[in-house]
């Protein structure tokens, strides 16, 4: 089984905060990262969160008009121990 998260980057920090606010008071689980350095971003920050959360987010953006730059999978192999 592959593991897999997805981040959202924004094109400022203003839009980055809309959409924190907009999940937090949804009690949506993410996180703020650093933008990994094989993407480029204006803003250096983005929104970790789970991927089967994907349609909901993009929800929440659209209803409330929020830029973004893109949505990412992030895909982390498994390691046998």
């Amino acid at each position: 089984m592959v593991n897999k998260e997805c981040i959202i980057t924004f094109p400022n920090i203003t839009n980055a905060m809309k959409l924190e606010k907009k999940m937090k008071e949804l009690n949506m689980s993410f996180k703020i990262i650093p933008v990994p350095r094989s993407i480029s971003s204006s803003c250096g920050i983005c929104i970790k969160f789970n991927c089967e959360k994907r349609t909901e987010i993009e929800k929440l953006y659209n209803d409330n008009h929020i830029k973004f730059d893109g949505i990412y999978d992030i895909i982390y192999p498994n390691v046998a121990p």
